[in-house]
């Protein structure tokens, strides 16, 4: 797949991937296991300070903080008060003093999910100095490539938008490296989002301009200790580093590390071969029962008894949200027991659903919402409201735009008379009536005559996928914009244009034979 023209070498090393989100989760939960008290959905509307009678100096003890779904206010005091906020560093350090000028330096960086083949099961590449000096690179990821990156200035937002632009970007650099015949599309972008990193300068040092290369500690007059920088792969370390400062600053008593070697939620009982039990102890299919015991280690016991039973001879236990990932309902319950508060949780902070791909999550959402609504007392008004913020952050956050855009963002058909006459005569053999429009109902009938069997709940996201107006059927406009796109490499992987073709030809194989072409016999 590679280009082996220019390639002279390479190395192979070993690294880590982990799931985000889940690890901040089970470090919050590993947390609250010991004691702390952990609030989501709390953000600091200002800092509690009070005159310290020794110094006579103003000390920070503590934070007003706000309810963001109630509004509700309420104060939380503390000897201490640690600021570690990423990417919004200098809002709470200009709470702390308002002549304090800005040390965060926030890029945003852009990261794209494609297919699966575009990279092997345990193996990726990187480039870590591309021609104009950026990194590049495509990794195997929950069963898809992940790539990236891009490295821009940016303000600092909650809500963080992918632009085209870098999209572009990133897939041009992709197609750098691959041999001419693989064809790199804009239409493989199944999922797109925009990271905040919170590069920070060192208010200590004299280079006030010079990029930290790590992390920093800083203790304010105040009393305000602030970490910022850093990454993943040292979190540890720099927790310690700050409780360490912390300590010190504030004279805090305290003993040995009790972290050291702690196991983190759910990993207390996980084993390479976990998933078997799950297979055999609940009925739940093989895939399904890998992603539990990956996700959730121990706890994916827990799951699998929320599990509602299918009604199938196999598996017996586990419906999923949609037919072509692991997902399954009960994980929407269990989300809810750690902390999840709305649709978005689910699809982007409990699962990876939102970033495999948005149209999948998209599909998903009323489910999701509905299950979530039974459990937590939801009014129809607060449903609509959630899957309405859901689909939004899918649209605007996830790339969904972007994806959705690629298909609608023109009327033009740029298909020749000759495959105009194709697709619509292939468009006609499901539309039997000459409706205009086909429905679940026409390709159900198709597939019968083909003996082709597919869930009917799989059927409909299928047609989802080119209904652009939402009405529940696919006009032959639809379907030849669909096939335009098709054509252009702006879309690759239509699911229904797959499997009208596929039909097609079974249909032209089971045409009977006339009687002139079989020589009259009978």
């Amino acid at each position: 797949m590679l280009k082996k023209d220019k390639l002279v070498g390479a190395i192979v090393y070993y690294d880590g991937q982990h799931n985000d989100a889940r690890m901040n989760l089970a470090i919050a939960l590993t947390a609250a296991r010991h004691g702390a008290a952990i609030a989501n959905y709390t953000e600091v509307v200002h800092l509690l300070k009070k005159t310290d009678a020794v110094t006579g100096k103003e000390k920070v003890c503590g934070a007003r903080c706000r309810d963001v779904i109630t509004g509700n206010e309420f104060d939380v005091r503390a000897k201490c008060v640690i600021n570690a906020t990423g990417p919004f560093t200098d809002s709470l350090r200009k709470m702390d003093d308002g002549k304090n000028t800005n040390i965060c330096q926030p890029s945003a960086g852009v990261h794209i999910v494609i297919p699966g083949y575009y990279s092997p099961d345990n193996m990726g590449l990187l480039d870590p100095a591309t021609s104009d000096g950026r990194v590049i690179f495509f990794l195997p990821w929950e069963k898809m490539t992940i790539a990236g990156t891009t490295d821009t200035p940016t303000d600092v937002t909650a809500h963080p938008i992918p632009r085209e632009e870098d999209i572009n970007f990133i897939l041009n650099e992709v197609r750098n490296y691959l041999s001419p015949d693989v064809e790199v599309r804009r239409g493989d972008v199944l999922a797109a989002w925009s990271g905040i990193r919170p590069l920070v300068t060192d208010p200590n040092s004299k280079d006030t301009q010079s990029i930290c290369r790590n992390h920093i500690v800083n203790v304010s007059d105040s009393g305000l200790v602030t970490i910022a920088g850093g990454k993943w792969t040292t979190y540890r370390s720099m927790a310690e580093e700050t409780l360490d400062a912390a300590v010190a600053a504030h004279r805090l008593g305290g003993g040995p590390s009790k972290t050291v070697g702690l196991v983190l939620e759910g990993g207390q009982d996980w084993t390479p071969t976990l998933y078997i039990r799950l297979v055999q102890d609940y009925g739940l299919e093989n895939e399904v029962a890998q992603h539990l015991a990956a996700t959730y280690g121990g706890k994916a016991f827990d799951v699998a008894k929320m599990a509602r039973v299918t009604g199938k001879r196999w598996p017996i236990v586990g419906k999923r949200l949609v037919s072509e990932f692991p997902y399954i309902e009960s994980e929407v319950r269990y989300a809810i027991k750690e902390y999840a508060c709305t649709a978005i949780d689910v699809i982007a902070r409990r699962t990876r659903l939102g970033f495999l791909n948005v149209q999948a999550a998209d599909e998903a959402l009323p489910r999701i919402v509905e299950i979530m609504g039974k459990m937590l007392d939801w009014s129809d008004e607060k449903r609509t409201e959630e899957l309405e913020a859901a689909k939004k952050f899918l649209y605007l956050e996830m790339g969904y735009r972007s994806r959705s855009e690629q298909l609608t963002g023109t009327s033009e058909i740029t298909l020749d008379t000759q495959e105009v006459a194709k697709y619509t005569n292939r468009f006609h053999k499901f539309d039997k009536d000459s409706k205009g429009f086909i429905t679940t109902v026409d390709v159900q009938r198709v597939l019968q005559n083909i003996s082709v069997q597919i869930d009917e709940n799989a059927l409909h996201e299928i047609l989802n996928e080119v209904d652009l107006n939402k009405n529940g059927q696919v006009e032959l406009n639809e379907f030849l914009q669909l096939m335009s796109a098709v054509k252009k490499g702006q879309v690759s992987d239509s699911r229904l244009a797959i499997l009208m073709k596929t039909a097609e030809e079974s249909l032209d194989l089971r045409a009977p034979v006339s009687v002139d072409r079989s020589g009259g016999g009978v």
